[in-house]
Formats: C-alpha cells, sequence, structure tokens
C-alpha cells in the first residue's frame, strides 16, 4: 500500500468526529471567507498613523443640557405604607435594569413598600443570579430613602409570597395582566385595591408595564435617579471594570502587573508616568439568539440556514416577523446585525487604525473566535475581559451572564467612545447613561449600512466617504425625547435642564 493509501484512513478517524457532528454545531464551527473582500483589503492597507489624532477621538462640547433631579424632601414619604409591593423581572441585565426603575416609580405612585425585585432565571443564558448579586442594594436603599420605602426581605407575615406559590394556582394577590406601557391610573384603579385589601400586591411579568408619557415629572425624574444614581454595581464588580478600564488606559503596566491570585489586581494604585490611551468600547451583539432571530444570511451556506432555521423553530415555534422577508430586503430596512467583519470595515471607515486599542463586549459570539478573525486581522489591540483579566479574577463572574454583562456596561460606559454592532438593550441604556454624562456615543444608521453592504461594486473611497457622511450627527449629539421614547435612551427633556 502507498503513502497515500495508508494515509487516508487516518485521515478519515480525523475528520470522523467533525462528520459526526449536528448540522447546527457544524454550521456554527464553519466560518465562511469573508463577505467583503475588496473592502477588507483596502481596509487592511490603509495607512497607520497614531490613531489618536483622528477627529474621532475628540469629546462631545458642551451642548447646553446638564443632569437636573431635583432633591426629595423626606416628609414626601406618607408615614403609612398601603402594602407591600412586589415585581418579577425577566430578560437580560439592562432589561432588568429598566424593570427595576419602573417597579421604583409605580411603588411612588401606589405609595407602596417595595421589596427588592426578584430575578427569573434566563431562559437563555441559565442565569440565577439576584439583585444583590448585581447590584449594591444598601447603595441603592439609601439613595432612595427619601423617596419612597423599600425592604429587602418581606416580613413573616407574607413568607408565602415567593415565585413558586404564584406558579402554582391562581392567586388573588398576583396582577397577572398588566398591560405594556400602562398608565398611572392603570395602577392606581387594579392594582392599589389589591394592596389595600391584602396588605401585598405582586406583578408578573413586569418587563416594559410603565409608560413613558403623561407622567408627574417627579415620577419621570425620580426613574432617572434610580437609573443613573441608585444603581450602582456590587464592588467586585466595579473593581474588576476599574482594572479593565486602567489595563486600557495603561496597557504598558498589564505584564508587571502579577499580584497573587487571591487578591484583585489593584492597578488604580500603581504611578503611572505614561499618558493614558483612549479606547472604543464595541458591543458585538452577535450571539447565535441574534443570529437567528434576524433570519439573514451571514454567508454560511445551507448548513447554517438550516440550522437557525432549526434553532428559530425551537426557541420561538418559528414565530419570527423576519422570516417572511428576503435577506436583501431585510438589509435594504436595516434589519440585519453587523457581523464581526461589517462593524470593523465601520470603524475602519470612519477613522480608527491598528493602533486603536479596542475591548470587544460580549458574551459568546456566534460561530465563536474564528468568526471575529477579520475583525481582529483590522484592529490587533482588541481586548476583551478574558485577554485582560486572569482567570483568578474573574472567578466570581464566570459563567454568569448578568455579571458578564455588568463588567462590560461598566467598562462601556467608562470608555471614550462606545459603538453597538446593532440596537438592542445594551446599546439603548449606554446611550442613556452616556448621555446623561454627555459622552461620545456612535449610533450605527443600519438602513445605510445594509444598503452599502449590499452594494458590491462600491470602492473603499465610496464606501469610506459614505460612512462618515451618514455618521456626521450620529455621535452623542443631543436628541430630545420624543412620545413613546423611553427615557432611559433619551434623558433629556425630563431629567435634564437646558442651561
Amino acid at each position: 500500500m502507498g503513502i497515500g493509501g495508508r494515509a487516508l484512513p487516518g485521515l478519515l478517524l480525523l475528520l470522523l468526529p467533525i462528520l459526526l457532528l449536528p448540522s447546527a454545531v457544524y454550521s456554527e464551527l464553519y466560518v465562511p471567507k469573508p463577505r467583503h473582500l475588496t473592502l477588507l483589503k483596502s481596509a487592511l492597507e490603509r495607512e497607520t498613523s497614531n490613531g489618536e489624532h483622528s477627529d474621532m477621538w475628540t469629546p462631545l462640547s458642551d451642548q447646553g443640557w446638564k443632569p437636573c433631579i431635583r432633591s426629595s424632601n423626606p416628609s414626601s414619604i406618607p408615614e403609612d405604607s398601603e402594602g407591600y409591593l412586589q415585581v418579577f423581572l425577566d430578560g437580560g441585565l439592562n432589561q432588568q435594569r429598566m424593570g427595576i426603575c419602573d417597579a421604583v416609580a409605580v411603588a411612588k405612585i401606589l405609595n407602596a413598600t417595595l421589596v427588592i425585585p426578584h430575578f427569573e432565571v434566563n431562559p437563555v443564558w441559565q442565569d440565577s443570579s439576584s439583585f444583590m448579586d448585581i447590584f449594591d442594594v444598601d447603595h441603592f436603599i439609601n439613595v432612595l430613602k427619601d423617596d419612597i420605602s423599600i425592604v429587602k426581605e418581606l416580613p413573616d407575615d407574607y413568607f408565602w409570597s415567593t415565585r413558586e406559590y404564584y406558579a402554582a394556582a391562581i392567586r388573588a394577590t398576583r396582577i397577572k395582566a398588566a398591560p405594556v406601557h400602562a398608565s398611572a391610573n392603570w395602577y392606581l384603579d387594579n392594582v392599589l385595591p389589591v394592596l389595600q385589601s391584602y396588605g401585598i400586591a405582586a406583578i408578573a411579568p413586569f418587563s416594559h408595564r410603565l409608560t413613558f408619557d403623561n407622567l408627574p415629572s417627579d415620577i419621570q425624574q425620580l426613574r432617572c435617579k434610580v437609573n443613573f444614581e441608585a444603581l450602582e454595581f456590587v464592588p467586585h464588580i466595579r473593581a474588576l471594570g476599574d482594572s479593565l478600564v486602567s489595563r486600557l488606559r495603561y496597557p504598558s503596566t498589564q505584564a508587571n502587573d502579577q499580584l497573587p491570585p487571591e487578591y484583585l489586581r489593584q492597578t488604580s494604585d500603581v504611578i503611572v508616568k505614561q499618558k493614558p490611551s483612549k479606547f472604543v468600547v464595541l458591543h458585538l451583539r452577535f450571539d447565535k439568539d441574534m443570529a437567528a432571530h434576524s433570519a439573514c444570511d451571514f454567508g454560511g451556506g445551507k448548513a447554517e440556514k438550516l440550522a437557525l432555521a432549526k434553532y428559530r423553530q425551537a426557541i420561538w415555534q418559528g414565530r419570527v416577523l423576519n422570516s417572511q422577508f428576503t435577506d436583501e430586503e431585510l438589509r435594504n430596512q436595516g434589519r440585519c446585525p453587523l457581523t464581526p467583519e461589517e462593524i470593523g470595515l465601520v470603524l475602519a471607515a470612519l477613522g480608527f487604525d491598528n493602533t486603536t486599542r479596542l475591548y470587544l463586549a460580549s458574551h459568546k459570539v456566534y460561530g465563536g473566535e474564528a468568526r471575529i478573525s477579520t475583525l481582529r486581522d483590522l484592529f490587533p489591540l482588541m481586548e476583551n475581559k478574558k485577554s485582560l483579566a486572569s482567570p483568578e479574577e474573574r472567578v466570581r463572574i464566570k459563567k454568569k451572564a448578568s455579571l458578564l454583562a455588568a463588567v462590560d456596561y461598566y467598562v462601556g460606559l467608562h470608555s471614550d467612545i462606545f459603538i453597538s454592532a446593532s440596537p438592542g438593550n445594551m446599546h439603548n441604556a449606554l446611550l442613556g447613561h452616556r448621555t446623561y454624562k454627555n459622552m461620545k456615543t456612535i449610533r450605527p444608521s443600519m438602513t445605510l449600512l445594509g444598503q452599502l453592504f449590499l452594494n458590491k461594486n462600491i470602492t473603499w473611497g465610496e464606501f469610506r466617504q459614505a460612512v462618515v457622511e451618514g455618521h456626521g450627527s450620529r455621535q452623542g449629539q443631543m436628541r430630545l425625547r420624543r412620545a413613546k421614547q423611553s427615557i432611559y435612551t433619551y434623558p433629556a427633556p425630563d431629567c435634564m435642564c437646558h442651561v
């Protein structure tokens, strides 16, 4: 038998595990070639300069708006509470964050005592983190002590009011039919009588259950006070976040930053003589859920299309609105998330070069490390939690999606520039928070970019010009909230004053 004949069985043995993989797993391992090769080649050949000379790094000028939340008078809390208000919050970190703010507002409307909100286990990430695992509960209660009464736990008389109790049967104290964006009057008409009759009311579900319009100004400002002042991450999240920010600002100290594993490495105390570096945080919203729900084509061929279709059927029973449109229609409408390759090209077109320090905020990228290889080629100084922090430092957040997201949120809030590859709760939450602090946030024009990437004949010069011109007014310029828009995304004018 020749050499080729002898090698064939061995090759088949190596390939057998891959050949036997389910199509869904195989489709994630298979990463398509770059879809915009001409643009990518030009972007990789772009001139390297001192990237911090780019106009993109210029901070926002004073836009004439300042945070404006009036202090509460301790006497504003009535002596007698109407009862205890429980809320059960689902979704991810930022959806829960908005739910907490709304819960405080509803408790104020009802003159109820708020029980620290209960977080449901996320069905996708299987994270059982509680409020107290993520947020500093004592700080939360102290900041709001003059606004509402808050308790960490129910008194013994109400020990029975648990998630399990409400899951077992229909209960008189559970409010199950709260409409999305309900008015203050709805709560006064439907929840207050339950409080007055039983001394307790539990609302589940509660996400997006309070209107953004036609509320008293003190209630609107209270929501912002909760979001921007009362919700502070627990100390170990802030400490890790500070360390990551410091390592991004002072990269030369990272290699020497080797304290024993039992201590979180404290870089903030190091005397650093070098000029602090600027950095961008990119929220790469490209997990399997996002890819499947978009119903877009990401270049993985029939195997990927089939795998994502099966996933849609399993998770949403096929009820995905985008499924009725073609990929071209979806991209023309700006309804496809940007791939790592595409957001990398956008950043390059905006003027960021291969000296740019980029922090990648993401949980699980669909396709793994191979999917982001083109992004790393464009930005070789790209970092994330794993590259910046040791396993010992990350042990308290390992496999906890909400805590991982909290660290990314914290780093995103302290970056020079924040950008998300597609709209979502993290983008909206940080856009609002950074607006409140007058910090630069780039809002990708999804419709424009979808149409540009459909044009296979576009040159790098044309692409770059269109991207720059299309995002000139999408870099953190003040936008006032309009009717039905979220106060957490657009805090002006409700929570900011024009000065």
